[in-house]
């Protein structure tokens, strides 16, 4: 008894295999089981079908299917954040089907993604059992919608290639033959030749609107090159994308016209369109797709900052330790304008605005006076860094990633090395020359002992740098779009031309004054930003209950000086003040990272840049560390 019930715990082999031994074929998609069922009871029933058939066709005779082939897919505006607001709604609000507009009757249809696939799955056999279900429907109706359609398509194109905000960013070449004027009549032509049937007009007629479709599309394709050089608008870079995809639905539209059989033509069309309603319905994609182009500008205006600050010989490593020893300089003032600060006492929001005025009036000092702050480098040097992984598929090319790898480490420690070395001296030195002209320091021992318990390691200080680090990436972020909106707007060619400014300062002026706010509006931002946002958030976070503060490598080691001036020499035989020290090497350590790391991430996705081989880049640098460890540090004599 036990083999037989053993043969009946496997299945047969007729269950595994087909005929003549072949694998059985996988089961169809459920909403294709579905359908052929229905199909065999109405083949079974011809007055049911008929009914059925009838039902349909005053559906269709009733809804406006215009909507479907013309507007599914489209924003009603060329605007970004009104389809934004319209992708909310429709994520939040359920639809209607009490409507006439076949567009929403579409989504009620088709809500699942898999859709797409089962209709893809159809085959001819199905296909032409499918036209049961349509028997009712005049099929000359379906052909009138669609070129209706095709008319608000070729109207909306035309409108849009004819505005003033993408026309002047076109190629005039390609506008030479005025592709977008004649469009227009060039499809009324092709449709008065599809309604008469005129076949010997029709494929002359049909050449030429598919030669300026052809020409359409690539004056469109020229806006984004346009944009790159001059400044990105994602509204403009949304309306671009909404005219290439209105062009394509106007050849989909036409190869379902012009089909001899276009069942197979249309049901392709249906598929599209299920895969253009579930597309639209992701934000995600949204911003992702339109804001990729401008990330990637925001990236190459920070690599080609970034650049300045990458050393690759001992001049250019001695110049950063200057400019950097400068920046000290300059941030020792600043902490003690901090302590000023505090012990006026003022509210939470007004102590934020003023160490925020205090720390982006420092930093554009330092930026005047072409001096640098450590911690400014990574958001700036990461994009710079990403650019070369283009090329590591060579050996030469990785070896030239490994080098500035070791170009960028070294600057990098060279510019905190060189904050650090004069702000922490420079701090003592105030403190005693108060100690010796007013018998006491400008820092008391009451503000040094709470130094002492809100740098420590054991506190959230290190959390704190690596959300200062966020600071430091989003400074970058908001400079590089503002130097977007400064070059896309034309604002250095206003200053250099404007009357008022040219009467005052004299053209020559006036042209020096416009290059160099075109050279420096992402510095200043990248500062000013910066410095308001280390004062302000940690006041506006406050004000949510959130008590997070900022932590800033050299800011913090002029404050643990200045606690250190206060309490004396003694203070070093103490354990809490190395547990100060040991934060602010962490302190450092984040604030650079985290930055780095962050806008390393957004210079790799703006590029399209994959790095899968990341073993090999890996095993190059430890590779390096082992033979050179030096080069990571100091730079190389020749």
């Amino acid at each position: 008894m036990a083999a037989p019930r053993a043969a009946e715990g496997r299945p047969r082999a007729g269950a595994r295999r087909g005929r003549a031994g072949a694998p059985a074929a996988p089961s169809a998609p459920l909403p294709i089981r579905r359908l052929k069922y229905l199909l065999r009871m109405l083949e079974r029933h011809p007055d049911h079908a008929k009914a059925f058939a009838e039902v349909i066709a005053s559906v269709w005779a009733d809804v406006d299917a215009i909507s479907l082939f013309a507007e599914v897919g489209f924003a009603p505006r060329m605007a970004l954040w009104n389809e934004f607001l319209g992708r909310l709604r429709r994520r939040l609000l359920p639809l209607s089907a009490d409507t006439k507009d076949l567009s929403e009757l579409f989504e009620l249809l088709f809500p699942h993604e898999a859709d797409e696939q089962w209709i893809a799955a159809v085959d001819d056999e199905l296909l032409e059992r499918l036209g049961l279900l349509f028997a009712g429907a005049p099929e000359g109706d379906w052909r009138e919608e669609m070129r209706a359609a095709i008319t608000v398509l070729v109207s909306s194109v035309r409108s849009a290639g004819l505005s003033g905000a993408l026309r002047v960013r076109m190629d005039p070449q390609l506008l030479a033959r005025r592709p977008f004027r004649n469009l227009a009549t060039a499809w009324e032509q092709v449709e008065h030749a599809l309604v008469e049937n005129d076949r010997a007009a029709l494929p002359g007629q049909l050449q030429y609107l598919r030669g300026l479709l052809d020409e359409c599309r690539a004056a469109v394709r020229s806006v984004p090159d346009h944009l790159e050089e001059h400044g990105v608008s994602v509204d403009l870079m949304f309306g671009v994308e909404q005219m290439q995809a209105r062009l394509r639905r106007v050849e989909d539209l036409l190869a379902v016209l012009l089909a001899d059989h276009p069942q197979r033509e249309l049901l392709r069309l249906v598929a599209a369109l299920v895969a253009v309603v579930h597309d639209r319905r992701s934000i995600r994609t949204l911003f992702a797709r339109h804001y990729s182009l401008l990330a990637r500008k925001v990236a190459e205006r920070s690599a080609e900052t970034g650049e300045h600050y990458i050393t690759r010989n001992r001049e250019e490593y001695g110049d950063m330790l200057r400019r950097a020893g400068g920046g000290g300089l300059v941030i020792a003032g600043t902490t003690f304008m901090k302590f000023a600060i505090m012990a006026v006492g003022l509210s939470a929001f007004w102590g934020g605005f003023w160490a925020g005025v205090n720390y982006a009036a420092s930093f554009v000092l330092i930026l005047l006076l072409h001096w640098t702050v450590a911690t400014k480098q990574p958001a700036m040097t990461a994009p710079a860094l990403a650019d070369k992984l283009r090329h590591i598929d060579s050996e030469p090319g990785l070896q030239a990633f490994v080098d500035e790898v070791a170009h960028l480490f070294r600057s990098q420690t060279a510019g905190i090395i060189g904050n650090l070395a004069l702000a922490a001296p420079m701090v003592l030195v105030v403190q005693l020359a108060a100690w010796l002209s007013f018998g006491k320091p400008l820092v008391g021992a009451k503000e040094a002992e709470h130094v002492l318990h809100s740098l420590t390691v054991l506190g959230p200080s290190l959390f704190f740098a690596a959300f200062t680090g966020v600071l430091l990436f989003a400074s970058s972020l908001i400079a590089g779009w503002v130097e977007n909106w400064f070059v896309f707007h034309r604002l250095d060619s206003a200053i250099a031309w404007n009357p008022r400014i040219v009467a005052r300062l004299g053209a020559s002026r006036a042209g020096r004054w416009s290059r160099w706010w075109r050279d420096n509006i992402s510095g200043l931002t990248a500062n000013i930003s910066l410095g308001l946002m280390l004062g302000l958030v940690p006041a506006l976070l406050g004000f949510f209950g959130l008590p997070i503060e900022v932590r800033h490598v050299t800011l913090s080691t002029g404050q643990l000086a200045a606690a250190a001036g206060a309490l004396g020499i003694d203070v070093l035989k103490h354990w809490p003040f190395w547990l100060c020290v040991i934060s602010i090497l962490g302190t450092g350590v984040l604030n650079v990272g985290v930055s780095f790391f962050l806008a390393f991430k957004v210079a790799l996705r703006s590029r399209g840049i994959r790095l899968a081989d990341q073993k090999r880049v890996r095993a190059a640098i430890w590779a390096r560390m082992r033979r050179q460890p030096m080069s990571f540090l100091v730079p190389p004599k020749g």
